[in-house]
């Protein structure tokens, strides 16, 4: 086998495993994925159309190009190859599993785990939707005023856990390219939200005039879209 071929096949092969160690960066753009394997770095970037370009380099110094697009009937919602996934918490979010199927996997959200656990908002979450998360990170819940997440999880406060867990969704799907700068996004809760855009970093502003950034976009589920957030989101009620 010359160096091309193999590289071509092993590029790709290493491209559409995603190993669990693969270093990974996304943007509102696609993702982008860095892994190391046999002597081979490869780095896939995979477009929202489904699209993904892969470039290699053995430890020899052979580089290798290529692109590849999903065959017909691969495409899931606004076009992302079903298969694709995202790492988040350590873990590979897919679009064959739906939002909370995808979050109880990751190591960062833990914290908003429990607290739809809590809230009885399971069956909701799992249902065909679609509906778009603002998913904030174990970090995001840790800036809350000490013992805040502790008293929102006990049985008396479920309407208030359910209010604050329903501020950060949004009926449909909606992808980091679907928001707008100025946009007002009517959550599930009633109230709005206001995306401001630039580039493609994607802030939110709450109803209290708190901001969150959106760190890691566009993690398709079978029932909607996840975008993870740094900052919990507070409505006024």
């Amino acid at each position: 086998m010359n160096t091309k071929h193999f590289l071509a096949t092993l590029g790709l092969a290493l491209a559409f495993t995603a190993p669990a160690f693969a270093q990974t960066e996304v943007s509102d753009g696609g993702d982008k994925v860095k892994t190391t394997q046999d002597g081979v770095m490869t780095k896939t970037k995979v477009a929202d159309d489904g699209k993904m370009k892969v470039k290699a380099k053995t430890d020899a110094g052979d580089r290798l190009k290529a692109t590849t697009k999903p065959r017909k009937g691969e495409k899931g919602e606004k076009g992302m190859a079903m298969g694709q996934g995202v790492m988040v918490g350590g873990a590979m979010m897919t679009p064959d599993k739906d939002i909370v199927d995808n979050a109880v996997n990751s190591s960062d959200h833990t914290t908003l785990v429990a607290a739809v656990k809590a809230a009885g908002l399971v069956e909701t979450l799992k249902s065909a939707g679609p509906f778009t998360v603002f998913a904030p990170t174990n970090a995001a819940f840790d800036k809350l005023p000490a013992g805040t997440v502790d008293k929102l999880v006990q049985p008396d406060m479920k309407d208030k856990l359910t209010t604050i867990l329903t501020y950060h969704v949004v009926p449909g799907r909606l992808t980091a390219a679907d928001l707008k700068d100025g946009q007002t996004l009517t959550t599930v809760e009633g109230e709005t939200l206001t995306v401001s855009k630039k580039g493609k970093k994607v802030m939110l502003t709450d109803a209290k005039g708190g901001t969150a950034n959106v760190t890691i976009p566009n993690i398709m589920d079978s029932n909607g879209v996840t975008h993870v957030i740094d900052t919990v989101l507070m409505p006024t009620k």
